[in-house]
C-alpha cells in the first residue's frame, strides 16, 4: 500500500479484544511494508556496522605498508557509504509510508464506526475521548506499527554483529558478545515505572482535552451566564497537572536515556582495557583493536532503537486500548437486515411507551423529562441505545431493515444538530427525495436573517449559498444554527421526520411562522415533533402527553391544556407549588349549577363571554 493509494478501499475488520491484538492486528496488514522496511533497515545498520571493520584492514594496511590492501579496503568504505545513503533513504520513506497507511487504516475505521453507531456513540463514549483517540492515539499507533520493523533490523544487526567479532577476534568478541545484551536490556526494570507515569501523563491529558472541548461547545453559554473564569482556572488546573505528570514522565525517560549513554561508554572501556592487554601480550594486531573499538563505538547507533521501541510500546499500548474500546462498540440491531421489502411506510408505534403517529400527518409529543425525549427520538429513528422492542413503521420493525433502509425511512435530528464546514451548498447538498427545494426549506425555516449573516461574515460571496460555514457553525447563533439543522432535514424530505425540540433556541414570533412552515411543507409526509412549545402544540394535528414512559393523554392542545392538569403543568411551566394549590382551590370550590339560569336580557351578554373564558383558559 502506498501512500498515493489511500484511502483503503477497504480498511478491513479490526480485531478489537485488546490493545495489544489490535496493534498485532494493524502490524499484520502491512506485512509487505514492513518486509521492504526491514530489509532497507537491515541494509542500513549492517553498512554502518561495517565501517569498523573497514577502518581496522585499512590501519592494518597502513601498519603493514600494502597499498592494494589499503585501496581495497577504501573501496570497501566507498561501497558502505552508499549503501548507508541508499539504504537511509529508502528505510526512510518506507517507515514514513507504514506510519502514515497505518494512521489512515485507523482513522478510516473509526470514521465508519462513528456512521455505525450514529448518535449512539457520544453516549457511550465521551466525547473528549473520541476526539483524543481520532488525533494522538492515530499518531502514537501509527508510530509503533512503523517502529517494529526498524527496531527488527536494528536486533538483527546487533546479533550479527555479535557473531562477527566473535569469529573476527574470539578474545574480545566474547566480552562484546556478553556486554551488548546487558546494555540493551538493562533499562527493562525501569519500563514498568515510566510507562505507568505515561499512562498517568496521558489520562490527565485525556481529562483536560475533555475539559477543553466541553468548553468550547458550551462557550456562548458560559459567556451568558459568567462562568468563563471558572472553567478557566478547571483547565489552567488541568493543564498543570498535566505537565506536572509530563515532567515525572520525562524524569524517568531521562533516566533511561541516560543509561544507553553511560552502559555503552563502560562498555567500550572494559573493551578497550582487554584489548590493551591483549595488544601487549601481542594475542591481537593494532588493526584487530580498532576494529573491535570503532564496532562497540558505532553499534550504539542500532541499539537506541530498543529504548525507541520501549517508549513507542508504552505510549501506544493505553492509545490501542482506547481505540479497541471505540472500535469493538456494536449497534443493538443488525446493519444488514433480516427482512428485504420495501420503503415501509404507514403509522409509526413505539411499543415501550404506546406511542402511536399517524402517517402523513404532524404528531407534537410532550415529555416532560428532556433525556426520555432524547431517548424516544433515537429509538423512533432505529438508532436505539438500550434493548427493548423495537418501533414499527407501517408494521414493519425498523431494527429488521438495513440500516440505510432505516435511515432513509426515518430522519431524526436531534437538539443539538451538527453543521459540518462548507459551504452553505455543501451544507444542503445530502440525500433528498429532490422534491423540496433549498430555497423553499430555507424560507419555511425563517433562515432569512441567517443567510444575511453568512454573506456579512464571508469575504467573496454574493450569493449566500456560497458563504462558507465555519467548523460545527460556531460563528452562528445557537437559533441560526437550529434553524440551518432544520432546513437541512426539510430538504431531505423523509418520509417520517423526527424533530426533538427544533425551535428551543429561537424566539416566539419566529417560532410561531416556523410551525406554520413546517406544517405546510411537510404536508402529505409524517412529522413528530419532541417539544412542550404551545406554538407548535397548538398546530400539530394530533398531541401526545407521555407521563412515566407511557401515552398519559392523547387529543388536541387545546382540549388537553383545559382537561388534563399534569399537561397543562409541563406546558406552562407549573411548578409543584402552583400545581397543589390550584388543586386545592378545584377541590373546595362548589360545584357548577346543573343549569344555568335565564338572566333575559343579560343572557345574550353571558353567551358572547363564554367563548373568551374559553380563550384564556387555553392561552
Amino acid at each position: 500500500m502506498q501512500i498515493q493509494d489511500l484511502p483503503y478501499s477497504d480498511p478491513g475488520v479490526p480485531d478489537a479484544r485488546s490493545g495489544p491484538r489490535l496493534l498485532w492486528w494493524l502490524g499484520r496488514n502491512q506485512l509487505g511494508g514492513q518486509c521492504r522496511a526491514l530489509l532497507w533497515g537491515m541494509l542500513h545498520f549492517a553498512s554502518v556496522c561495517a565501517l569498523p571493520f573497514c577502518v581496522g584492514l585499512a590501519v592494518q594496511a597502513a601498519v603493514d605498508r600494502s597499498a592494494r590492501r589499503l585501496a581495497l579496503t577504501g573501496a570497501l568504505m566507498l561501497l558502505c557509504g552508499t549503501a548507508i545513503a541508499v539504504g537511509d533513504t529508502f528505510l526512510h520513506r518506507a517507515a514514513v509510508t507504514n506510519w502514515i497507511t497505518a494512521a489512515a487504516r485507523l482513522q478510516q475505521l473509526l470514521a465508519r464506526k462513528a456512521a455505525y453507531l450514529g448518535s449512539a456513540l457520544t453516549r457511550r463514549v465521551a466525547a473528549g475521548e473520541v476526539v483524543t483517540v481520532s488525533t494522538g492515539d492515530v499518531e502514537k499507533l501509527g508510530w509503533f506499527v512503523e517502529a517494529v520493523s526498524r527496531f527488527t533490523a536494528a536486533a538483527l544487526t546487533v546479533v550479527v554483529v555479535c557473531v562477527a567479532l566473535l569469529v573476527y577476534q574470539p578474545a574480545l568478541g566474547v566480552v562484546v558478545a556478553v556486554g551488548l545484551p546487558v546494555v540493551a536490556l538493562a533499562v527493562l526494570p525501569l519500563l514498568p515505572s515510566a510507562t505507568s507515569r505515561a499512562d498517568v501523563q496521558r489520562e490527565k491529558a485525556g481529562r483536560a482535552t475533555e475539559l477543553a472541548s466541553d468548553t468550547v461547545a458550551g462557550l456562548r453559554v458560559l459567556r451568558g451566564i459568567g462562568g468563563e473564569d471558572l472553567f478557566l482556572d478547571r483547565y489552567r488546573r488541568a493543564s498543570q497537572e498535566v505537565r506536572h505528570a509530563a515532567v515525572r514522565s520525562a524524569r524517568m525517560w531521562s533516566v533511561i536515556s541516560a543509561l544507553q549513554v553511560l552502559l555503552p561508554g563502560l562498555l567500550l572501556i572494559v573493551v578497550v582495557l582487554r584489548g590493551v592487554q591483549l595488544a601487549r601480550e601481542g594475542r591481537i594486531t593494532v588493526g584487530e583493536l580498532v576494529t573491535v573499538y570503532s564496532a562497540v563505538m558505532v553499534v550504539n547507533y542500532p541499539l537506541r532503537h530498543f529504548v525507541e521501541i520501549a517508549m513507542a510500546y508504552s505510549f501506544s499500548r493505553p492509545s490501542a486500548q482506547r481505540a479497541a474500546r471505540v472500535l469493538s462498540l456494536e449497534r443493538l440491531t443488525d446493519i444488514g437486515g433480516s427482512r428485504a421489502t420495501e420503503l415501509p411506510g404507514g403509522d409509526l408505534f413505539d411499543p415501550a411507551t404506546g406511542l402511536r403517529a399517524a402517517a402523513h400527518g404532524f404528531t407534537a409529543v410532550v415529555c416532560g423529562d428532556p433525556d426520555m425525549a432524547g431517548r424516544l427520538a433515537d429509538r423512533l429513528g432505529g438508532h436505539a441505545s438500550e434493548p427493548g422492542l423495537s418501533v414499527l413503521l407501517g408494521g414493519v420493525p425498523l431494527d429488521e431493515l438495513s440500516l440505510d433502509r432505516a435511515r432513509t425511512a426515518v430522519l431524526v435530528q436531534d437538539k443539538d444538530p451538527v453543521l459540518l464546514s462548507g459551504t452553505l451548498r455543501e451544507l444542503l447538498d445530502v440525500p433528498a427525495s429532490g422534491k423540496v427545494r433549498a430555497e423553499d426549506a430555507l424560507a419555511a425555516a425563517q433562515c432569512a436573517d441567517v443567510l444575511e449573516a453568512l454573506v456579512q461574515g464571508s469575504l467573496n460571496a454574493s450569493d449566500p449559498m456560497d458563504a462558507r460555514i465555519t467548523e460545527r457553525g460556531r460563528s452562528l447563533s445557537g437559533g441560526q444554527r437550529q434553524r440551518l439543522a432544520l432546513a437541512r432535514s426539510l430538504v431531505a424530505d423523509p418520509e417520517v421526520l423526527v424533530l426533538d425540540e427544533p425551535t428551543s433556541a429561537v424566539d416566539s414570533h419566529t417560532e410561531a411562522r416556523i410551525a406554520d412552515g413546517l406544517r405546510r411543507l411537510r404536508s402529505g409526509r409524517t412529522t413528530v415533533v419532541l417539544t412542550s412549545s404551545p406554538l407548535l402544540l397548538d398546530r400539530a394535528e394530533q398531541v401526545i402527553f407521555l407521563r412515566e414512559g407511557e401515552v398519559a393523554a392523547t387529543g388536541r392542545h387545546r382540549e388537553l391544556i383545559g382537561t388534563d392538569p399534569r399537561y397543562r403543568a409541563v406546558v406552562t411551566r407549573e411548578t409543584e407549588d402552583e400545581r397543589r394549590r390550584a388543586d386545592a382551590m378545584e377541590a373546595v370550590a362548589p360545584p357548577p349549577p346543573q343549569e344555568r339560569p335565564d338572566l333575559s336580557e343579560g343572557a345574550p351578554l353571558l353567551g358572547a363571554l363564554e367563548p373568551l373564558e374559553e380563550i384564556e383558559e387555553s392561552a
